[in-house]
């Protein structure tokens, strides 16, 4: 997940009055499905092409043990224990990141305290730590979980504090001349504000906790679509690996489109959504 992403609602209404909205909705899903069509028939042909051998199978072989799949046990516990690791993991690093943001954007000498350590940890990506968490919890839940949080709460912390940072000082002013003390504040006046930042940052950590999630049944073998990827290529089951990476593929995007319908539910009060329709 990228560390300097950085939106403003000024920015964000500059990107949602893109060319793609002005295609309108079904002119938009009609280029994407024409789009994942033409990939379709590229992938197909570059099987049928034979360069790859045995290690590209086509669309159809895809298709047909992605089905056999479907009828597995093995296949739903694996699916349910990644949803699962990832929803617990973005769920915890939320609540890490949007406390500590707060906290360290709002009052300096949490800031100060704390500025070392998060430019330290903010280059280190989670499949470093990966190895210290084997060795700690072993191929498990526990561990692929501490590996979200190590992967999401850092950056939607650094998205929190920019948020943070950007309330208008001028209604902190107007509400500290009114008597409303520190607490009531952040809850009423910058918490709220900084929304559209927190929004942004849960947009692009609901996909990156999956990634996570699969690298960390990919190498390290906890429960999950990762661990059964890893299975199937060391059995030289290349259509199954394929069925597998196909299923993450429309997981991330389930991901994508389930956190970007929220924001827009939550944040139906901002100028940002209000003056587009969404």
């Amino acid at each position: 997940m990228p560390d300097g992403v950085r939106l403003s609602p000024s920015a964000r209404r500059a990107s949602r009055s893109g060319e793609p909205r002005s295609l309108g909705r079904f002119a938009h899903l009609a280029y994407g499905v024409l789009g994942a069509v033409l990939v379709l028939g590229l992938w197909q042909a570059a099987a049928a092409s034979g360069r790859f051998g045995s290690g590209l199978p086509s669309v159809l072989e895809t298709l047909s043990a992605l089905a056999g799949l479907l009828g597995t046990a093995a296949f739903w516990s694996e699916l349910g224990a990644t949803i699962g690791i990832a929803a617990i993991g973005l769920a915890v690093s939320s609540v890490i990141g949007v406390v500590f943001g707060v906290l360290a954007g709002r009052f300096p000498l949490v800031r100060s305290a704390t500025l070392a350590v998060t430019e330290f940890l903010k280059p280190i990506p989670p499949i470093v730590v990966l190895p210290l968490a084997v060795m700690i919890w072993g191929p498990t839940q526990q561990m692929a979980i501490f590996l979200v949080i190590v992967g999401c709460a850092l950056a939607i912390a650094i998205q929190t504090i920019a948020g943070v940072e950007d309330v208008d000082p001028v209604a902190l002013s107007t509400a500290r001349s009114y008597g409303i003390g520190t607490a009531e504040s952040l809850w009423r006046i910058v918490l709220p504000s900084s929304l559209p930042f927190i929004g942004t940052a849960m947009r692009i950590a609901a996909p990156a906790s999956l990634v996570v999630t699969v690298v960390a049944g990919l190498l390290g073998g906890s429960p999950g679509l990762g661990r059964s990827i890893y299975l199937a290529q060391s059995a030289g089951e290349v259509a199954n690996m394929y069925a597998l990476v196909v299923v993450l593929g429309v997981l991330g995007v389930a991901a994508q489109g389930i956190s970007s319908a929220a924001e827009r539910r939550l944040l139906h009060w901002h100028p940002s959504f209000r003056k587009t329709g969404s």
